[in-house]
């Protein structure tokens, strides 16, 4: 009997697992072509692929051959590559096996008050390591924390880290990321080598958009790319952001630079010039209706004050009396928005003011 059923179950074995080795592999597959964001696709894998930050990269070259690294303090613009080019460093330095037990990363989307720095970092910073690594190159005997969007960080919490950074200068790096440097305590800032992440150059953007494009097989005029790099400002994270939204938006279609300016949340030019229109007309209730179908599109008036601010300086029909006025009515409207003004109320107040300017004669 025992025979008799060992038989079919041996035989019966060899098909499941057959089938258990062809799903693994099906979904071994599928793990393979997982979909990620471009942002971190393409980011940069070491510090030779960072873009346009040459005294920086020239640095931290030098202190990767050292395998030394002094406390850093990166600032700038968003999108820039700040946090980037840290982490391509750290994986140069330690390799793609101690990277995890070697680099703390915390973010402002973590905890980091003063119990944090004064526990986690601190514990963290306090752990010996050693100078090998499993490839036999060398390796430097110290930890990276590195702590992004420091200028979130409370006075009290920065004030805790200082002291860890000069007590465990010998087993740990720190590297702290902000957009302000201002925000910075003044004794954490003298402990740090500063480096300025500069804005992009338009040339290096399109350049690396045009590099993404082609790898993704994504048809974009040049036309497009130029406005895509004007549009972002300099932060080419949101550049591959916007490329990205656009192709899955297009779905293999050529993308054009109307589908940037939908996709960017960017009011068109047109609608800009028919409100200056409106305002040199002097009548009220046009102006009002304007102002009503601008808001009921969805566009923002926030994005309305940058937009104008540029037309109305780069424009040559007005007079430097009328553009200051102007200037400074919208520096007024912007300070109100973010306080969280009504956007139709300051929209109003704006093109009262610009009408005014508009249709007196000076």
């Amino acid at each position: 009997m025992q025979a008799f059923l060992k038989g079919p179950a041996s035989i019966s074995t060899k098909p499941v697992a057959a089938k258990e080795k062809s799903a693994a592999g099906s979904s071994g597959e599928g793990k393979k072509t997982k979909p990620i964001p471009w942002v971190e696709k393409y980011r940069p894998k070491n510090v030779d692929e960072v873009a346009f930050q040459d005294e920086v990269v020239a640095v931290l070259k030098k202190s990767l051959e050292g395998a030394d690294l002094p406390n850093l303090l990166f600032y700038g613009p968003p999108g820039t590559g700040k946090t980037s080019t840290i982490l391509a460093a750290a994986r140069e330095l330690f390799g793609p096996d101690l990277f995890r037990q070697r680099v703390l990363e915390l973010n402002a989307s973590d905890e980091r008050g003063i119990q944090v720095i004064r526990e986690k970092v601190k514990a963290f910073a306090q752990l010996t390591a050693s100078g090998s690594r499993s490839d036999g190159k060398m390796c430097p005997p110290f930890k990276i924390v590195i702590l992004d969007e420091a200028d979130s960080m409370t006075s009290a919490a920065q004030a805790a880290l200082r002291r860890t950074m000069e007590k465990e200068s010998k087993t740990t790096r720190f590297c702290l990321i902000c957009n302000y440097i201002s925000r910075i305590i003044e004794p954490l800032t003298s402990r740090c080598s500063k480096f300025r992440f500069k804005p992009l150059s338009d040339s290096i953007q399109q350049q690396r958009l045009l590099d993404v494009a082609e790898k993704e097989h994504v048809k974009i005029s040049n036309e497009a790319v130029s406005y895509l790099v004007k549009v972002s400002e300099g932060d080419l994270r949101k550049a591959i952001t916007f490329l990205q939204s656009a192709t899955r938006l297009m779905g293999g279609k050529e993308i054009t630079e109307k589908i940037i300016t939908e996709i960017a949340g960017v009011i068109p030019k047109e609608t800009i010039d028919e409100l200056l229109l409106g305002c040199q007309s002097g009548s009220f209730e046009k102006l009002e209706t304007l102002a009503k179908n601008l808001i009921n599109e969805g566009f923002a008036v926030a994005q309305l004050v940058n937009q104008l601010h540029d037309t109305i300086v780069e424009s040559e029909d007005y007079s430097d009396k009328q553009k200051s006025a102007i200037v400074e009515k919208l520096a007024e409207v912007d300070k109100c928005l973010a306080d969280g003004a009504d956007e139709f109320l300051q929209l109003m107040s704006l093109c009262a003011l610009v009408m005014q300017q508009l249709t007196r004669n000076i």
